[in-house]
C-alpha cells in the first residue's frame, strides 16, 4: 500500500528478495482503483528505499545550528535529551511550549496521527493542518455538506470527464487511467481546466487554460450559459438545492463575455464547454487541490461543485463530483489519537503559520506562551511551508529545541538539535484509506529497517514513557493498535483485512449521488452557503475577510493580483518525479527533473530582455529566488510556472520557490496560497 501523499493511495505489489531488501514494485492489478498502474516515482521505490544517504543512527548536534557536524549518540541518550527538553519547556512556560508538528510524509493512520495521542495527554500546543487540505474542503463540503461523493470507479461509466485543478499525469496517474479507457470503451471526452497547458491537457479532448485564480467566473460562466439555453434542470434543483431562483437572479450578469475578460479565454471557449457539460448527462467532475490554492480557493471550489447540482448530474450513473472521499470511512481513531484526553482549551497553532508563531507572534500565539520545543515527523518545513524567509529566521532561535524524526538528511532537519532515524513504509505495519477511493487497505511490514530505523509508534510510546502520559495506545503495538481501530470502527479484524487485501466501504449508489439528501441538515445543497458556519476541523474557528466572502458563486476578487510593481502571476505547480520534497533525493528523479526552473511565455521573455535558460531573479514584498528560465508558450502571457519543490540549496543564494509564497490567512478556514502570488522577473 502506498503511503505518499496522493489520493490514490494505490495497492502495490512488492518483490521481496530477502529479509532487509526489495525489488520491483508495481501497482496491484487486483484492486479495482489501481488498475495495476502506479507512478514512475513509486515503481522505483527501491532507489528511495535503499538510498545510500538514508539516515541510520541517532545524530545530536556538536557545532553551530546547520553546521552540520553530528556526533552519533545511543538511541536511550537522543530521546532522554528530547524528553528533558520537553519537561524543561513545561516547566517553565507550560505544556504549550511544546509543539508536535507533522504532516502526510507517510498517509497511515497510525505513523502519522499517532502524534496526536502524545499531544492530547500532555496538552501540548495543536497543530491545525491547513497547507493542504483547508481551503478546499471548506469550499466542496460548503455546497454537499459532507466530504464524499461519486466514486471514482464510476468515471468508467461517464461520458464525459472534467478535470479541474488537478493533473493526473503528474499526480495521480490512475485517475488518467481511468478517464481513458472511458474514452476508449465508450467515447467518453476529456475535458481539463488548468492554468498552463499541462501534461494531462496535452492527452484531453478539451483543454481549456484561464488565468489563475479564476476558476469561479469560469464556473458561473457555465452556469449562465445553462440556465439561459434550458440545460439546468429545474426539476433537480426544486428538490435537491437551496435556492436555485436566487442562483439564478444572480447569474444574469455573469455571461460568457464576463467570464472571457476575467478568465483570459475567449467567448467561443466557454460556450463551447457549456454546451458539453450541459448536454452530457453523465459528466463526471475530479476536483482536485490545485485551484483551491488561492486566496478564492474555498469560493472557486463552491462554485465549480455548484454546476453539478444546477445541472443535475448527481443524479446518473458515471456523472456527479469528487474532491475527497475521506468522509465515508467513520474511523474511531481514540486509541491512535487519544481523543478521549482531547481538551479543546489547548491553542491550536496554524501550519501555515510556522514562520510566525517561531517568530513570536502575538495573534499566532493566541496569549500563550512560546514555541520553545518543536518536535517533528512526516514534514519539512524549511523547504515546504510558505514565507521561507520567516521559517528560517524562527529555527535559527537560540532558545528553539528542535527535534526531527525523518529517513533522510532534509533541511529541516540540519537544523536540528536531535535527528531521529525513521522507517519506510514497507518496514513497518500500518493502515490506509484512500481519499480518492473508497479502499481500506493493509500496509504490513515487510522487510527489515536498516541500521537503526525506528518506526513513529515506537518513538512516541518511548518519549510518551519519558515525558510521563498514560494511555492504553502507548502500550500497544502496532498491529495491536491497528486491529483495535479496525474493530471499533466496525471493520474486518487485522488479519482478515491482510487476507483480503483491501476493503471496499464506498456507500451505495444514492448515498454516494447524494439522492437521499445532501450532508446539510436540510438535505440540501447550498448555493447560498454559511461562510461562517463552514469549517475544516470542527474546534477551529473562522479565519480571514470571512464577512467579504460571495453569497452566490462568483470571482472573488481578493487574489494577489499582478500590479506595476509586480507584473506577473506565479504558481507553483507539482513536477512529475517529486512529491513536495519526497523523491528529490532519489538519482532518477533528480535527472528527470533537471534544476529548478521558471517557465515563461516567450512574448514576455523578449520583452524582460531575458533568454531561453538563463538565470533569473524573481522577488516580490517576500524575498527574492535566483533560477533559470525556460521558453514555453503554453502558458499564459503574464503567468509563469515553477514545478515542484526543490531544496533551497539548489537555488542560488539558498533560497526556494516558496520563499515567495504568503502565509496570511485565506478566508474562510486559512490556509496556503501556494499558486497565488505576484513577482517581478529580471536577469540575474
Amino acid at each position: 500500500m502506498c503511503p505518499h501523499d496522493c489520493p490514490s493511495a494505490c495497492a502495490i505489489e512488492v518483490d521481496v528478495l530477502d529479509a532487509n531488501t526489495i525489488g520491483r514494485v508495481r501497482g496491484a492489478k487486483g484492486n479495482p482503483y489501481t488498475a495495476g498502474v502506479i507512478c514512475e516515482k513509486v515503481a522505483r521505490y527501491a532507489e528511495r528505499i535503499h538510498h545510500s544517504d538514508r539516515l541510520l543512527h541517532p545524530l545530536k548536534r556538536k557545532g553551530a545550528r546547520g553546521s552540520g557536524e553530528w556526533q552519533q549518540v545511543s538511541w536511550e541518550d537522543a530521546l532522554d535529551e528530547v524528553a528533558s527538553a520537553m519537561l524543561k519547556a513545561e516547566e517553565k512556560h507550560g505544556a504549550e511550549a511544546v509543539w508536535p508538528y507533522y504532516f502526510a510524509g507517510t498517509m497511515g493512520l497510525l505513523m502519522r496521527d499517532g502524534m496526536h495521542r502524545l499531544r492530547h495527554v500532555k496538552k501540548y500546543s495543536g497543530m491545525y493542518d491547513t497547507i493542504c487540505t483547508s481551503l478546499p474542503i471548506a469550499g466542496y463540503t460548503a455546497g454537499t455538506g459532507s466530504l464524499s461523493g461519486t466514486s471514482s470507479s464510476e468515471i468508467a461509466s461517464s461520458d464525459l470527464v472534467v478535470l479541474w485543478g488537478t493533473n493526473p499525469v503528474n499526480t495521480q496517474i490512475n485517475v488518467m487511467t481511468h478517464a481513458v479507457a472511458a474514452r476508449k470503451q465508450r467515447g467518453a471526452k476529456i475535458a481539463v481546466v488548468d492554468v498552463y497547458e499541462t501534461g494531462t491537457i496535452r492527452q484531453a479532448d478539451i483543454g481549456l487554460v484561464i488565468r489563475p485564480g479564476t476558476d469561479g467566473a469560469l464556473a458561473c460562466a457555465v452556469m449562465h450559459i445553462a440556465f439561459r439555453e434550458g440545460y439546468a434542470d429545474r426539476a433537480y434543483m426544486q428538490k435537491y438545492t437551496d435556492d436555485p431562483a436566487g442562483l439564478e437572479a444572480h447569474l444574469k450578469s455573469k455571461t460568457p463575455q464576463w467570464a472571457a475578460s476575467v478568465t483570459g479565454l475567449s467567448v467561443r471557449e466557454i460556450e463551447t464547454f457549456a454546451a458539453i457539460v450541459g448536454k452530457t448527462k453523465a459528466t463526471y467532475f475530479r476536483l482536485g487541490y490545485g485551484f483551491a490554492r488561492s486566496r478564492n480557493g474555498s469560493a472557486n471550489m463552491h462554485a465549480v461543485t455548484s454546476i453539478a447540482a444546477v445541472m443535475g448530474h448527481w443524479q446518473h450513473k458515471g456523472g456527479g463530483a469528487l474532491h475527497s472521499n475521506s468522509g465515508i470511512y467513520k474511523w474511531n481513531k481514540m486509541m491512535i489519537e487519544g481523543l478521549d484526553a482531547f481538551d479543546r482549551g489547548v491553542r491550536m497553532l496554524d501550519q501555515c503559520r510556522i514562520g510566525a508563531v517561531l517568530n513570536n507572534d502575538p495573534h499566532d500565539l493566541q496569549g500563550g506562551p512560546p514555541v520553545t520545543v518543536l518536535f517533528t515527523q512526516n514534514t519539512n518545513p524549511i523547504t515546504v511551508a510558505p514565507d521561507q524567509n520567516a521559517v528560517k529566521q524562527g529555527f535559527a532561535r537560540d532558545d528553539l529545541f528542535i527535534c526531527v524524526h525523518e529517513q533522510f538528511m532534509t533541511e529541516t532537519a540540519e537544523l536540528a538539535d536531535i535527528v531521529l532515524p525513521a522507517t519506510m513504509f514497507l518496514e513497518h505495519d500500518d493502515v490506509y484509506q484512500g481519499s480518492g477511493h473508497q479502499f481500506i487497505q493493509l500496509g504490513p511490514k515487510l522487510i527489515n529497517a536498516p541500521g537503526e530505523c525506528r518506526n513513529n509508534h515506537q518513538v512516541i510510546c518511548e518519549l510518551a514513557g519519558r515525558v510521563g502520559a498514560e494511555h492504553p495506545g502507548f502500550d500497544m503495538s502496532e498491529r495491536e493498535i491497528i486491529d483495535w481501530t479496525l474493530e471499533h470502527s466496525g471493520r474486518l479484524r487485522i488479519d482478515d483485512l491482510q487476507a483480503a487485501k483491501w476493503l471496499d466501504v464506498q456507500p451505495e449508489f444514492d448515498t454516494a449521488h447524494f439522492l437521499n439528501g445532501f450532508g446539510h441538515p436540510d438535505g440540501r445543497f447550498r448555493f447560498k452557503p454559511d461562510w461562517g458556519a463552514v469549517r475544516h476541523k470542527s474546534h477551529v474557528t473562522s479565519k480571514g475577510p470571512v464577512a467579504s466572502m460571495p453569497a452566490f458563486p462568483d470571482h472573488w476578487d481578493v487574489i494577489r493580483a499582478a500590479d506595476e510593481q509586480h507584473p506577473f502571476r506565479l504558481a507553483t505547480s507539482p513536477a512529475r518525479t517529486f512529491l513536495n520534497t519526497t523523491f528529490n533525493e532519489t538519482p532518477s528523479s533528480l535527472k528527470r527533473e533537471g534544476r529548478p526552473e521558471l517557465l515563461m511565455h516567450p512574448a514576455d521573455m523578449d520583452d524582460s530582455g531575458i533568454t531561453d535558460g538563463q538565470k533569473v531573479v524573481v522577488g516580490n514584498e517576500l524575498g527574492v529566488v535566483t533560477l533559470h528560465v525556460r521558453r514555453n508558450d503554453k502558458v499564459r502571457r503574464g503567468v509563469v510556472i515553477s514545478e515542484g519543490i526543490w531544496p533551497n540549496r539548489c537555488f542560488d543564494g539558498g533560497c526556494g520557490i516558496n520563499t515567495l509564497v504568503g502565509a496570511d490567512q485565506p478566508a474562510p478556514v486559512g490556509g496556503g496560497a501556494f499558486h497565488d502570488n505576484h513577482v517581478w522577473i529580471r536577469p540575474a
